[in-house]
C-alpha cells in the first residue's frame, strides 16, 4: 500500500436523501425550495426538515434523560482522534446481541467502532448487557456502530445508551463501515453545534492510522 493511499480518508457516512429510511416515528428528510433558477429566480435556495437522528448521527444524553447534556455539551474530543475498528459481524449470543467476547481487548482504547454488517431487515444489532457494562468500565470516550441503535427497537428505556452515558461514553450510530479498515484508524465525526438538541447528524470519515498496518475487509 502506497503512503498516498494509506492516508486517504474514507467516508463512512451513508448518503442522505428523501428515500433514506428512518426509525419508526422519526421525521424523514423533506426538501422545500424557496427559490429556483429554473423558475426565474436569481438563485437556488432550499429549506430542509429532518430528524437529527437521520443517517450517521450522535445521540446525546438529552435523547433519553431529562436535563441530560445536549450535543453541544458533549464537546469535540470524543469525535476526533485515534480509534479502533472491530468486526463483530459473525458474533451473536443466544439473544442475537453482540457478546462481550466479540469486542476483543480494548484496554486503553478511547474510541471503539463496531462493524456488525447488519442486514437490511435489521435496524439494530444491539450490545449485550455484559458487553455494555464492561465498555462502561473502560477508558472509552466514544462507541460507534453501523446499526441505528445500541438497543433493541422494543427497548424504550434505551438501557445500553443510559449505561454508556452514565460512564461518559458518547454514542455514534448509523455508520457505513463496510469499506473501513480493521484495526487502528483515525476518526473525525463532528456533531453540529445546535444548542438544545438531543442528537446531531455527522459527516464521519476515517483513515488508517499511519504507524500501524491494517487489514482490508
Amino acid at each position: 500500500m502506497s503512503p498516498a493511499k494509506s492516508s486517504a480518508w474514507i467516508d463512512v457516512s451513508p448518503l442522505i436523501s428523501v428515500e433514506t429510511p428512518v426509525w419508526p416515528g422519526d421525521q424523514p428528510l423533506r426538501v422545500r425550495w424557496l427559490a429556483r433558477l429554473a423558475a426565474g429566480d436569481p438563485l437556488n435556495l432550499s429549506a430542509i426538515t429532518l430528524s437529527p437522528h437521520l443517517g450517521a448521527h450522535v445521540d446525546a444524553p438529552r435523547h433519553f434523560r431529562a436535563g441530560g447534556a445536549d450535543v453541544v455539551g458533549l464537546g469535540l474530543t470524543p469525535f476526533l482522534g485515534p480509534a479502533r475498528l472491530v468486526d463483530v459481524s459473525t458474533a451473536r449470543d443466544e439473544d442475537g446481541a453482540i457478546p462481550r467476547s466479540a469486542l476483543g481487548d480494548f484496554a486503553g482504547e478511547r474510541r471503539l467502532l463496531l462493524r456488525t454488517r447488519r442486514t437490511a431487515a435489521e435496524s439494530a444489532r444491539p450490545l449485550s448487557a455484559e458487553a455494555t457494562a464492561e465498555l462502561a468500565r473502560s477508558d472509552l470516550l466514544l462507541l460507534g456502530i453501523d446499526g441505528l441503535s445500541l438497543d433493541w427497537p422494543e427497548d424504550a428505556e434505551l438501557e445500553n445508551h443510559r449505561r454508556l452515558a452514565d460512564a461518559g461514553v458518547a454514542v455514534l450510530v448509523g455508520l457505513e463501515l463496510g469499506a473501513a479498515p480493521i484495526g487502528k484508524i483515525e476518526l473525525v465525526a463532528l456533531p453540529l453545534p445546535i444548542a438544545g438538541l438531543e442528537a446531531s447528524p455527522v459527516r464521519a470519515v476515517v483513515r488508517p492510522w499511519p504507524e500501524e498496518p491494517v487489514s482490508r475487509p
